[in-house]
């Protein structure tokens, strides 16, 4: 396996590796894991941010007071002065960090940390409706920041083999709404796909870390949304026994069976869906804010396996020709009898 210079996994990476395998939320999250303002900064320009620009860190401070505001008048809470007036909006992701000590300051500031995920996150919805940007125009700003992350990380020497993608054809999104069973537009969330294949599996947990720190923030990933066939964290060997036993959510791994069932049986592969930030506030359509900040939002599949295991999904059942003649034949027989087709699990290799 190649080795690249890297810091080695911390528990905020194993956190944020585990949300993109089994599709849970950070609302459900109890701390955060920053150790230093380089992190938060780190993790600040994934959304887009950079701590040392005034327009964002109005930005910040905004969307920090409408969260701060919301729990106190809609939830109750009360926050000591400091942690409700900071000097700097970055202080909260430390107090959301505390691991020791006077634990209610912690609880707080996580909770403000939830609340902003969710108002930044509804504020650039309302901004890509009131700025005149076709779907095109957003998944091409998608792809053009993939593309170059994918380019850095060839560069860098990372082992993958590729890192490439692009938009669905028109007819494959036609066949993917009628073999689904919420058939409208609204449930397409990979027309964008990615796929990155690692020269081996010990490769595959050291690229995620990798995406988590410098592509995407690993807080939009889509909830219910992720399907992992590929490896187990429990026994990977890039995973120490001493950070898996420091994971605070290692029970109830199970996210259900998120499996494509035009899939074949023995079809491993890792995929999640990325509601992924793009800055638009270059283009002549913007007309944002403060108040809506300069990002959209554009849904993402990625895709992340093993050349061997790539390999291996060529074979027999799982070979794309009868993936595909298995899609055509779920949407027949939807067209025809009006009604879903269930696949045998016993189907033979």
């Amino acid at each position: 396996m190649s080795q690249v210079p890297d810091d080695s996994l911390r528990l905020g990476d194993l956190e944020a590796i585990q949300l993109l395998l089994h599709g849970t939320s950070i609302v459900d999250w109890n701390r955060a894991h920053f150790e230093t303002l380089r992190d938060v900064d780190q993790y600040l320009r994934l959304h887009m941010l950079d701590s040392g620009d005034a327009e964002d860190r109005a930005r910040l401070r905004f969307v920090f007071d409408q969260a701060a505001e919301y729990l106190e008048q809609h939830i109750g809470l009360h926050f000591p002065a400091d942690l409700r007036h900071p000097t700097d909006i970055r202080h909260i992701f430390m107090q959301a960090s505390q691991a020791q000590g006077f634990r209610r300051r912690q609880i707080l500031a996580c909770a403000i940390l939830k609340l902003m995920h969710v108002i930044n996150h509804l504020e650039a919805a309302d901004l890509r409706f009131q700025t005149s940007l076709s779907e095109a125009v957003v998944l091409g700003l998608a792809k053009e920041r993939i593309d170059a992350a994918a380019a850095r990380m060839i560069r860098e020497g990372h082992p993958i083999v590729s890192f490439h993608g692009g938009r669905k054809t028109r007819p494959s999104l036609i066949t993917k709404l009628l073999a689904k069973k919420e058939n409208t537009a609204a449930t397409i969330f990979d027309k964008l796909r990615f796929r990155l294949v690692t020269e081996t599996a010990e490769d595959v947990v050291p690229s995620l870390r990798w995406l988590t720190r410098h592509l995407f923030p690993f807080n939009y990933v889509i909830p219910g949304q992720s399907h992992n066939s590929l490896i187990d964290l429990t026994t990977d060997p890039a995973v120490s026994p001493e950070l898996l036993a420091s994971l605070s959510s290692v029970r109830d791994l199970d996210p259900g069976d998120n499996r494509n069932p035009a899939s074949g049986q023995s079809y491993k592969i890792i995929n999640f869906i990325v509601d992924f930030p793009v800055r638009i506030d270059h283009l002549r359509a913007y007309r944002g804010s403060v108040s809506t900040g300069k990002c959209v939002y554009a849904l993402v599949e990625f895709q992340v396996i093993d050349q061997a295991t790539t390999e291996h999904n060529d074979l027999g059942e799982n070979a794309h020709v009868y993936y595909k003649q298995r899609q055509r034949e779920q949407v027949e027989y939807r067209l025809r009898k009006g009604g879903a087709r269930r696949r045998s699990r016993a189907r033979s290799e």
